[in-house]
């Protein structure tokens, strides 16, 4: 189940870069998913949490404004693979699967960078409007790492 999670994670980094490693920071802090003895064990801390979440909600601002490049674009495709495998990694740790979880993140980060361009495009086109389309994936990147976060302690004892 962690695969499919660390999967689903990276799809949340594809639309939302610091989304996904903001959700796993909380999960660490919380106690959701156990990060301790690992070299992902920082993101537990009060100060990965709170910097992770600045970040995610600064990206949520500057991603509506029309300035923001597009998420294809090398710099914002590399954070997106970036974060999508730190996250799938730290959801594969507790298994001893944290480079499964890797490759898992950088595929849904792939998936969400594409299929979340695409699917804001068609939206934009259905309401003749970027802003709304743009609050849509805000909130489907935010439900999705919310959903995912409380699904990791069933995974804990599933196998891959």
């Amino acid at each position: 189940m962690f695969i499919q999670l660390s999967l689903l994670i990276g799809i949340v980094a594809g639309l939302r870069a610091m989304t996904a490693p903001a959700a796993i920071a909380w999960a660490a802090y919380t106690g959701l998913l156990d990060l301790s003895g690992s070299w992902l064990a920082f993101m537990g801390s009060i100060w990965a949490v709170g910097l992770l979440t600045v970040l995610a909600a600064f990206e949520f601002v500057t991603d509506q404004l029309p300035s923001t490049p597009s998420r294809k674009v090398p710099q914002q495709f590399g954070a997106r693979l970036l974060t999508g495998a730190l996250a799938g990694a730290a959801i594969g740790m507790p298994h001893g699967g944290w480079i499964l979880g890797v490759i898992a993140g950088v595929i849904g980060a792939v998936i969400g960078t594409y299929g979340g361009a695409a699917a804001r495009a068609k939206l934009a086109e259905i309401f003749e409007a970027d802003l709304p389309a743009g609050l849509i994936e805000d909130a489907v990147a935010i439900v999705a790492a919310i959903v995912i976060v409380l699904l990791l302690p069933a995974a804990i004892g599933a196998t891959a």
